[in-house]
C-alpha cells in the first residue's frame, strides 16, 4: 500500500530534522518538508491552510479555536518553548532599573495574539501585580515601521492600545514616545550593539528560573497546527506523527547530551543540556498533553484574561478527541 503524502511546514530545528529530513519515518506517510522563518509559516497557514501540517504560534492556535473555526486543530507537539523575561527592553538612559517601576508606562509590542507577549504580559499581572490597564501599550514593527496585528485582538475593557504605522518599535524606544518594548525577537539596533537599548533584567535567566521554580511553567511557544481533513481521511495520522515528532527529540536530546564530542557550536552545551534535566526531568523538553498540563492551563488563562481568546479555552479544545485519546502519559 502506498504512502500518504502530507506537507509540513516547520522550521529548522535539531530535535525535529531527524523527521524532517527523512531518518525518522511517521509510519505510512510521506512527508514533504518545507522550511520557512516561523513568522512566513504562521502567516501562511493563518490566512491560506497552505499545508497538511504547520509549526503554529500557540496563541495563534488558541485565538483561532476559540472562535470556532472548523478548520483547524493540533497535536501537542511543541518544538519551540523560551522563558520571556529577556525579551523586556528599555532605552538605556531611562530611570527604569527593574521590573516593578514599568507600572503606569508606555509600552510596545509587536503584536497582541502572539505567544511571548501572553507570557510576558502576565508576568506583570500575576508576578508584579501591574493590571493590563496601568500601561498604555502601542503596537508597531520591531525594525520596520507599518506591520500590523494579522489576528484582530478582543482587548479587555479598559486597555489602551494603540497601533503606530509610521514608526517601528525600536524608533519609539530610541525616539522617548514608548518606555519599554516587549520583543521576542531582539530589536536589530541591540544585535548589533547599539548603547542606547539594554534589557530589563540585568540577568534574565536567574530571573526565569525563579519563575520556572515559583510557578511550574515552562512556556511553550509553539504547537503542530493540522487541517481537520486530514484527520477526518486519515485517523490514524496523528498518532504515527506524533511517535515520529517524539523519536525526533528522543534523538535530538540524546545529542545534547552526548559528552564524547561537541555537536553544537557552544561551549558548556553538555553542561547546559544536563543542567536542564536537572531542573525538568529526563525528558527535559516534554510532548503530549498532561506532561505539560500546568502550562497549558496557565497559558490559556492568561490567554482569555488578555483577550487573546475570546472565551475560555481548555486543553482538550486544542486537541481535540480524535487527537487527544492517543497522547495520554
Amino acid at each position: 500500500m502506498s504512502k500518504v503524502r502530507l506537507s509540513l511546514a516547520i522550521s529548522d530545528y535539531d530535535h525535529v530534522r531527524d523527521f524532517a529530513d527523512g531518518k525518522v519515518q511517521a509510519e505510512g506517510i510521506e512527508i514533504t518538508h518545507i522550511d520557512l522563518p516561523v513568522e512566513e509559516i504562521f502567516s501562511r497557514f493563518t490566512r491560506f491552510r497552505e499545508w497538511d501540517i504547520a509549526e503554529m504560534s500557540l496563541a495563534r492556535t488558541a485565538a483561532l479555536v476559540s472562535r470556532n473555526l472548523p478548520d483547524i486543530t493540533a497535536i501537542p507537539v511543541f518544538p519551540s518553548r523560551f522563558f520571556r523575561l529577556g525579551a523586556f527592553y528599555v532605552a538605556a538612559e531611562r530611570p527604569i532599573e527593574e521590573p516593578r517601576a514599568l507600572a503606569g508606562k508606555r509600552i510596545g509590542i509587536p503584536a497582541w495574539i502572539q505567544t511571548a507577549q501572553v507570557y510576558a504580559r502576565a508576568y506583570l499581572v500575576h508576578q508584579l501585580g501591574i493590571p493590563l490597564t496601568d500601561i498604555r501599550w502601542f503596537q508597531a514593527g520591531v525594525n520596520v515601521a507599518g506591520l500590523g496585528d494579522e489576528v484582530v485582538p478582543s482587548l479587555p475593557e479598559g486597555v489602551s492600545y494603540t497601533p503606530v504605522a509610521d514608526k517601528s518599535l525600536t524608533d519609539l524606544l530610541i525616539g522617548g514616545d514608548v518606555d519599554a518594548i516587549i520583543s521576542a525577537r531582539p530589536p536589530r539596533a541591540f544585535e548589533q550593539g547599539d548603547t542606547r537599548i539594554r534589557r530589563l533584567f540585568a540577568d534574565p535567566q536567574a530571573a526565569e528560573e525563579a519563575y520556572w521554580s515559583e510557578t511550574g511553567i515552562f512556556p511553550i511557544m509553539h504547537t503542530v497546527a493540522m487541517r481537520p481533513d486530514v484527520i477526518e481521511n486519515y485517523p490514524w495520522a496523528p498518532r504515527n506523527l506524533f511517535a515520529a515528532f517524539e523519536e525526533a527529540k528522543r534523538r535530538g536530546m540524546e545529542r545534547a547530551l552526548d559528552g564524547n564530542i561537541c555537536r553544537f557550536p557552544m561551549a558548556w552545551s553538555v553542561d547546559n543540556a544536563e543542567r536542564a534535566r536537572a531542573m525538568f526531568g529526563d525528558d527535559f523538553w516534554p510532548y503530549g498533553i498532561e506532561a505539560n498540563r500546568r502550562t497549558l492551563e496557565a497559558f490559556l488563562g492568561f490567554a482569555h484574561e488578555q483577550g487573546v481568546t475570546e472565551r475560555p479555552v481548555t486543553p482538550e479544545e486544542l486537541f481535540p478527541h480524535e487527537v487527544r485519546s492517543l497522547f495520554k502519559v
